[in-house]
């Protein structure tokens, strides 16, 4: 097993619940000397094996087995037969996926298979030869044969089943595995005689509104807000989108407010980053279902026709109407019963009449089980003066686990019906501890309140204001989702993917089992006391002039709101003293920052610095040194303006440190100093999923490169700049056409794990020889592995970004429940490389709302040698933090593009560094204190941090820190705590250096140079070192073309021709693996079938997935099959190839590509600019092709039809292509069977530009007075 099992807590709570059940005349009467089926502790691949054995052992043969475990996608959007399809679903109602991405190979003696995930986020090549020998592997080029010897070339395909019968002595297809397994058994048949589908569920629901003051009491019992309501409700039922924001986050932990939080506050999100990819739901959206089924799941070991005997829900969001339905159905087979959620308020021990509740509620849902029922519904509705609602996730929780213990869980499903929740992380946790499906009847009633008062659109009616709030909220189901890399609400659901941060180990054992909660916190009693808290305040009489409803102040600062620590205080004093250089200023800043004792709002509140021998001031190292450990965090030019980002750039240069660019590439006329001596280049230049503007020039010019993996404000997400945001200047930086949308995946394609990311890594340093390359990872429970697997990778540098900070846009969600604060994953880290000997060789940064040089000492001594300062750096630069940046109306010229606004802005560089002295200046005296003469000294001394003693709050004095306080044991100090040393150098073999000797002619004076070399799988990223000698003697223009060409024979490794320069051409006459041409920046690689070879090249693999992955210029011709995402993010490059896998030209926005041959689904999904021209001689790519974003037309313009003859005319004069030569030997005939694919925004951009340029000439083209006639 090559890959991750994202969803194994939810599969081992699901095969528990299962046990009860089990049966197997095969296996003997007692199965219970097989309990438990899942080995406790064991990897995700041995537990995989458990289940798969027991399910091969009872009966099932192992394809079959396979099938259950790893299905297909089989949504709408798939070709596939209908009986098929009824396997699949027939299934869902026995097992859910093991989701997550995974190459896997089985056998059972006789037949040896392998299979993909849905999305087939793994490489799997195979080689079949004459002789009928198959070899298998991750890589093609393992094992070497002659091209005669070669019969067939292929991949594993997402979803498909690649299986030898070794006894029959031949390869079984899949459409042959699959279609016997799928018709072994009528379950067509059963599925449409015995699922259930309640008539009339899903329905368009109305709104009923309730009396005004009833409504508000019931909120003010939830904990509703107006903030809420109008920046939460008001969006997602106004527009179906989830809420949007910007500028992270500074409010308190839920553990540490002062004000009563709901529980799900508590929680927070985990997500994806380098060991799996997290998936794109909306481009991607075809393998996502929210289906499932709810009811009794029977016997896992047979199957009948009543085991589908469930009910059938579409999604998990069920109106008021659907669940009178539910409760009005009279089915003798499938009964449904209703729980209470209550507990007697009246009571003085609030803890124990909640204890008494959850008891009396798991009571009541037994003794309906054991009465029949096969749903039940919890429901917290009839809330009153002397009964108050159990947390509807605290019931739901209790409720799934009671039920576990006593191997009832399968017996039933489970709806919740409840006025708490109401945003998308509150059905997500509800779901993944165990609910089928939630009622958020309150939500529906707000909705119907403010219809009724106007503060929705006039013309939505009640039916499309439910409907659109269940669109948002679904669309942030599968976000969350997928953010984790998980594809189905059936895997997701009981999976428990989510850290807690302030709930003690005694809560969490009892109702959360399995969830990781690291620092302790609060208990039952304080749950109940913020339960009652709200409870109280909705049944008290209100006061002469007093709000029906709090007004919250989470989102945006009230003076009597929650504790902001950006608020006017701390902005003015920051900014008057960065202005007038005035210390006095910083100090009243850093103080209301730093003191946190009568409102406590971050972890780091709570810690003391032990003093030791103070030592004098003048003997600490000086702030000239320690700013050089400061770096800005990542912002684009284009989430920011370029007088912003131009300045902090200055700014940090003029300290001797770096500023970073962000994602959106960097105008190349930065590179060169400033007239008056000042320099604008970005010494880190990011590398992000997007590759916006990352050609081999940006590459070779930074002093270091980050890939980010995640960030702060949004892990796991990718991000979207809006086609009337793209100017000029922005898509000239971006490689991209002014106008057009621009997408950034969710996932690096090409790191889908810790092998690709050293991949990665190895691209970069061979971009630039010496160059340091950093990791940007996001803090959250498993950090410290990840990081682990960084520092193996070969990267110099690990950042730690925290939960809060800083965006330019983001949804609210991610803002506020996604990721954990800095403290927990640098801790995690530290210990983690230090206990595993690998701290000595990489640096560790971390950035997260840094605003003082009290945070700076902190993250010292927990493990930090840089930091990164975003939020705070802007403030200094003149933002008032509106929260508006999203918008694009900064009105301090910041985070615009607008040339009115940006004018406004005043920021100077002396202001950002004036502001980082401040903070070097603070840490030198807090070093002072401590007794550190040097930086360097107090790295790692977490010895020299300890909890505050006296802490009076009611929730905050729960919290443990020994976690984050724990010092690694460093044997006798032979650990290093700290980085000593450079990483090990690995471009000493790498092949460019042998090329250089040889065609140092060609790259020193342009001399036409050929060479012809052999080629193995272990030569990768040939061609980049290369291209960076090239660019930086000749500048981006590299060499003329033609000038260098080069031969090669064999299997060429990963990214082959990586950010190739123009003027060098590769040939190779063999196969390539993944990453062919990355980057691509006007080089020209051209692969070809060798001569000799026996198989049709147009049927075989010849390249691997994600070629010209970010390409900016440059040509490829491949005279074969590419794989998954050929040409993904594909901004300039020329491909010709004669067929791909799925997902082609996704997130497409330049460049020319054309398709020789069959293509697979989703094509041009995020296409938003550059042409595709694909051949369709069996009419069917329309079915194959993704129409959001393009338009389909036959290629019947004459410049189209010259320009694609050309094309293929050169294709076949570089490969000597027998799919070329059949095409233009029937030319007539067949260049009607091509579609054009182009964008529709990229059709209105050209238009426009064309327009422009017509306005300035002399003449009017006759095409114009032609269609304007």
């Amino acid at each position: 097993h090559n890959g991750e099992i994202n969803t194994l807590s939810g599969n081992r709570n699901r095969m528990r619940g299962r046990e009860r059940r089990l049966e197997c005349p095969r296996l003997g009467e007692d199965l219970s000397d097989l309990r438990p089926v899942l080995t406790e502790g064991a990897s995700d691949s041995a537990q995989f094996d458990n289940a798969l054995e027991l399910l091969v052992r009872a009966g099932r043969s192992l394809p079959h087995s396979m099938m259950m475990m790893i299905p297909e996608a089989f949504g709408p959007r798939y070709h596939m037969s209908t009986d098929k399809r009824a396997f699949y679903e027939y299934h869902c109602t026995i097992m859910e996926p093991w989701d997550g991405p995974a190459a896997m190979v089985f056998t059972d003696g006789q037949l040896v298979g392998g299979t993909l995930d849905r999305n087939g986020l793994r490489p799997a090549r195979y080689v079949v030869t004459t002789d009928g020998l198959v070899v298998l592997g991750s890589e093609v080029g393992v094992v070497e044969f002659p091209p005669e010897r070669i019969a067939q070339k292929g991949r594993l395909q997402p979803g498909r089943m690649f299986l030898v019968d070794t006894v029959a002595g031949r390869i079984v297809t899949d459409n042959e595995i699959k279609s016997k397994i799928a018709r072994q058994k009528p379950y067509r048949r059963w599925l449409e005689e015995n699922r259930i589908e309640l008539r009339g569920l899903f329905n368009a629901a109305g709104l009923e509104p309730l009396a005004p003051h009833e409504l508000a009491r019931q909120m003010r019992a939830f904990g509703y807000t107006r903030e809420e309501l109008k920046m939460v409700l008001t969006p997602m039922a106004a527009d179906a989108q989830e809420p949007v924001g910007s500028m992270g986050t500074d409010t308190p932990l839920a553990v540490l407010s002062d004000r009563p939080k709901s529980l799900f506050e508590y929680f927070k999100q985990l997500f994806a980053q380098v060991t799996n990819p997290p998936i794109d739901p909306l481009r991607e959206g075809l393998v996502m279902s929210l289906m499932l089924y709810a009811g009794k799941c029977r016997n896992l070991l047979a199957e009948t026709p009543e085991h589908c005997r469930q009910l059938k829900l579409s999604h998990p969001i069920l109106t008021n109407e659907d669940v009178d339905r539910l409760r009005a159905a009279k089915r003798a087979d499938f009964r449904v019963a209703t729980v209470p959620a209550l507990f007697d308020a009246d009571g003085a021990d609030g803890s124990a009449a909640l204890r008494r509740g959850l008891d009396a509620m798991l009571a009541s849902a037994v003794s309906a089980i054991e009465d029949g029922a096969s749903l039940l519904i919890v429901s917290d509705r009839g809330v009153a003066p002397g009964r108050a609602p159990i947390p509807c996730l605290l019931a739901t929780a209790a409720l799934h686990h009671g039920l576990l213990d006593r191997n009832l869980r399968a017996e039933a499903g489970i709806v919740v019906e409840s006025g708490e929740p109401r945003e998308v992380m509150h059905f997500c946790l509800l779901m993944g501890y165990g609910a089928n499906a939630i009622n958020p009847y309150l939500a529906f009633d707000a909705l119907a309140d403010l219809h009724r008062r106007g503060e929705l659109p006039e013309k939505l009616e009640g039916e499309q204001v439910v409907d659109n709030y269940i669109t948002a909220v679904k669309k942030g189901i599968l976000k969350t989702m997928s953010k984790m890399g998980i594809s189905t609400l059936r895997s997701y659901r009981t999976a428990q993917i989510f850290e807690c941060i302030g709930l003690n180990r005694d809560v969490v054992d009892a109702y959360f089992k399995g969830t990781a909660s690291r620092v302790g916190g609060v208990g039952l009693e304080q749950i109940a006391r913020e339960a009652m808290a709200r409870h109280g305040d909705a049944f008290r009489p209100r006061g002469p002039g007093e709000l029906e409803l709090d007004y919250g102040g989470e989102y945006h600062y009230r003076a009597d709101g929650e504790n902001h620590l950006w608020n006017p205080e701390s902005v003015a004093n920051l900014q008057h003293a960065v202005r007038n250089d005035d210390a006095g200023a910083y100090e009243r800043y850093a103080r209301a920052i730093n003191d946190q004792s009568r409102r406590l709002c971050t972890l780091r509140g709570l810690f003391e610095l032990v003093p030791s021998e103070p030592v004098p001031l003048e003997q600490v190292e000086p702030a000239e040194s320690i700013v050089r450990r400061f770096y800005t965090g990542a912002m684009s030019h284009g989430s920011i303006s370029a007088e912003a980002h131009e300045t902090m750039a200055v700014a940090m240069n003029r300290l001797g440190t770096f500023s970073n660019t962000g994602e959106g590439g960097e105008d190349p006329a930065r590179y060169r100093p400033r007239a008056g001596g000042d320099d604008a280049n970005c010494g880190i230049k990011q590398v992000a999923s997007g590759r916006f503007g990352v050609t081999i020039e940006y590459l070779a010019r930074a002093k270091m490169l980050q890939i980010k993996m995640a960030q702060g404000a949004k892990p796991g997400e990718g991000g979207q700049l809006p086609g009337h945001k793209v100017t000029e200047e922005i898509a000239r930086l971006r490689h991209s056409t002014p106008g057009v949308s621009l997408i950034s995946p969710p996932p690096h394609h090409d790191i889908y794990s810790i092998e690709d990311l050293a991949q990665l890594i190895y691209d970069l340093k061979c971009a630039n020889p010496g160059v340091k390359v950093s990791v940007k990872l996001v803090s959250e429970v498993g950090v410290g592995t990840i990081a682990a697997g960084v520092a193996k990778g070969n990267a110099d540098e690990v950042l730690i970004s925290g939960h809060d900070g800083g965006t330019g846009a983001s949804p609210l969600s991610s803002i506020k429940h996604a990721g954990c604060p800095w403290e927990l994953g640098l801790a995690e880290t530290q210990q983690t490389l230090v206990l595993n000997g690998l701290r000595d060789r990489i640096l560790i940064q971390a950035d997260g709302q840094m605003k003082t040089g009290r945070d700076i000492v902190i993250a010292a001594l927990l493990g930090a040698e840089r930091f990164g300062f975003g939020t705070a750096a802007l403030v200094s630069l003149g933002c008032i933090l509106m929260r508006k940046c999203h918008h694009g109306t900064c009105p301090v010229g910041i985070a615009t593009q607008d040339p009115a606004l940006r004018r406004r802005f005043a920021g100077r560089p002396e202001h950002l560094v004036r502001y980082l002295r401040f903070v070097a200046e603070e840490a030198r005296g807090l070093m002072a204190q401590l007794g550190f003469r040097t930086f360097d000294e107090m790295v790692g001394r977490v010895d020299r941090l300890s909890v505050r003693r006296a802490v009076e709050h009611y929730k905050a004095r729960g919290l443990d820190f020994s976690a984050i306080f724990a010092r690694p044991d460093t044997a006798g100090g032979r650990q290093a705590v700290r980085c000593v040393r450079p990483q090990t150098e690995t471009l000493k073999d790498h092949l460019d250096w042998t090329i250089l000797q040889r065609a140092a002619a060609a790259v020193e004076h342009g001399q036409k140079t050929s060479l012809e070399l052999p080629i193995r799988n272990v030569n990768r990223t040939v061609g980049t070192i290369l291209s960076n000698r090239i660019v930086l003697r000749h500048g981006s223009k590299g060499l003329p073309d033609g000038t260098l060409e080069i031969t090669f024979r064999g299997s060429a490794g990963q990214s082959f021709g990586a950010f190739l320069a123009p003027g060098v051409t590769l040939r190779l006459l063999g196969d390539a693996n993944d990453y062919v041409g990355k980057g691509l920046s006007g080089g020209r690689i051209i692969v070809q079938t060798p001569p000799g070879a026996p198989f049709e090249p147009s049927e075989n693999i010849l390249v691997g997935n994600t070629l010209l992955y970010g390409a900016t210029g440059g040509e490829a011709f491949i005279n074969g099959m590419a794989g998954e995402r050929f040409a993904v993010r594909n901004s300039g490059a020329l491909a010709v190839v004669e067929g791909v896998g799925d997902h082609g030209c996704e997130y497409m926005t330049g460049g020319r590509v054309i398709v020789l041959g069959q293509t697979g689904r989703n094509f041009a999904a995020g296409m938003s600019g550059g042409i595709a021209y694909v051949l369709d001689e069996h009419q069917l790519f329309d079915t194959l092709c993704n129409l959001d974003m393009v338009d389909l037309e036959n290629v019947h313009q004459p410049a189209d039809v010259e320009f694609l003859q050309q094309c293929i005319r050169r294709h076949h004069e570089l490969t000597a292509s027998r799919q070329a030569a059949r095409l233009l030997d029937r030319w007539p005939e067949m260049v009607g069977r091509f579609v054009k694919v182009i964008p529709i925004d990229y059709r209105k951009a050209m238009e426009r530009i064309r327009q422009a340029e017509d306005r300035g000439a002399e003449y009017t083209p006759a095409t114009e007075e032609v269609y304007r006639g």
